[in-house]
């Protein structure tokens, strides 16, 4: 095992918040393998690369000797995490939540080393868990306490509806760390009410308090908004190798460098020198290729990484997107139809000339087909192809 200073560098790699240091390097002292726990309620049946920020930090603790949880949220998946939402969210079915968990077993696996991960279910404590010792639970903590939470604050002061199982929500993550004697957990930033919930419900059932590792939320292809499927500005990782390949070659050259530290297992030594490499003069994109490269390999293998490359354009259509990719910025007040952005960016003659295209399946974004009836996201940047030889990025930011 390596040494304690060795592990914290490893640990706080890309982290946000480390809480509590000096408790965490006591625990690594010791010199024996940790309990590292990271949940992940399973409300949508595929992930993007900002949901494995969390997961390569698990695939870390791992290669460290530390014993990693991988915790499915079943039971709190039927809740609904109300983190950050402004409203109540409409819990899952128990069979949706199944449902999607199976693929989130099969899509971790592609970082996780099976071998070596424990796959927990909170439902299989919750479920056991009778009226007195739900009550026990939610003795715990006061209804003060839960409005000092940020999102719970702003809908209770704008006289917004809070639903009382939203209160159930942190408790339940809290008691997860109680079952399962975490001594580690980690969660997004928009998680810390919750992580911390868990340190306190530790104590307050005589257990030694977790620490909590809060990982920053990945920036999607724009460099602004937070990696989101609803926004268009993701990579999903059951994508096709050549679209996984397009997009990651396709961020802006300040955003490659975030992405290399939260995604990439490259050693910190080993992308110091790639950005050496840039400031003395190499070309952004070839950079950009090695980290698509990795992304490739991890979830198709390295057969698809090798001829990612031409994957990627072969799905748009003519062969390898040009070194020279254009990089176009339109600026709107909403969304706007592909049509319009295709004229505006100059990739065809006149707005008729985009509806024919469009008609005849020869515009690609980001190498799938769209018709007419696809809407340009606000925020996005996508590369998108009319005809054969007009290719660019095309970045659609508010006025």
């Amino acid at each position: 095992m390596k040494s304690v200073e060795e592990q914290l560098a490893l640990i706080k790699r890309g982290a946000e918040e480390l809480l509590v240091e000096s408790e965490l390097v006591e625990k690594l002292k010791r010199g024996q393998p940790l309990r590292i726990k990271a949940g992940f309620d399973p409300t949508a049946p595929d992930l993007h690369l900002g949901h494995t920020v969390l997961i390569n930090k698990l695939r870390q603790f791992q290669e460290l000797g530390h014993q990693v949880i991988f915790l499915i949220g079943d039971f709190t998946g039927m809740i609904g995490d109300p983190s950050g939402k402004s409203a109540t969210r409409p819990p899952l079915t128990r069979e949706q939540v199944l449902e999607n968990a199976e693929t989130y077993k099969a899509q971790v696996f592609k970082i996780l080393d099976p071998a070596k991960t424990e796959v927990a279910f909170n439902s299989t404590w919750m479920d056991q868990m009778g009226p007195a010792d739900f009550i026990r639970l939610t003795s715990q903590y006061t209804v003060a306490r839960m409005l000092e939470r940020d999102d719970f604050d702003k809908r209770y002061k704008s006289n917004q509806s809070i639903a009382i199982h939203e209160f159930l929500y942190p408790l339940v993550q809290g008691y997860d760390s109680v079952a399962l004697r975490a001594d580690v957990e980690l969660g997004g930033t928009d998680q810390k009410f919750n992580l911390l919930m868990g340190r306190e419900l530790q104590r307050g059932y005589g257990q030694e308090a977790q620490c909590i590792l809060t990982m920053p939320l990945l920036e999607g292809l724009d460099g602004v908004k937070k990696m989101s499927k609803s926004l268009g500005n993701y990579v999903g990782i059951q994508e096709a190798p050549g679209v996984m390949y397009s997009k990651l070659v396709s961020i802006p050259d300040g955003l490659m460098w975030r992405y290399f530290e939260l995604l990439s297992f490259r050693s910190m030594d080993e992308i110091n020198a790639l950005r050496a490499d840039v400031e003395a003069g190499a070309n952004p994109r070839d950079i950009k290729i090695k980290l698509a490269e990795e992304i490739v390999a991890r979830f198709h293998g390295e057969e698809a990484a090798a001829s990612a490359h031409r994957a990627a354009g072969n799905r748009m259509k003519d062969g390898e997107l040009p070194d020279d990719l254009p990089e176009i910025e339109l600026v709107a007040g909403e969304d706007m139809p592909i049509a319009a952005v295709l004229n505006k960016a100059g990739l065809v003659k006149n707005a008729a000339a985009a509806r024919d295209l469009l008609g005849s399946g020869g515009v690609r974004v980001d190498g799938e087909v769209v018709d007419r009836a696809y809407m340009y996201a606000l925020g996005s940047t996508h590369v998108c192809q009319a005809g054969k030889k007009a290719f660019a990025r095309i970045t659609l930011k508010s006025e």
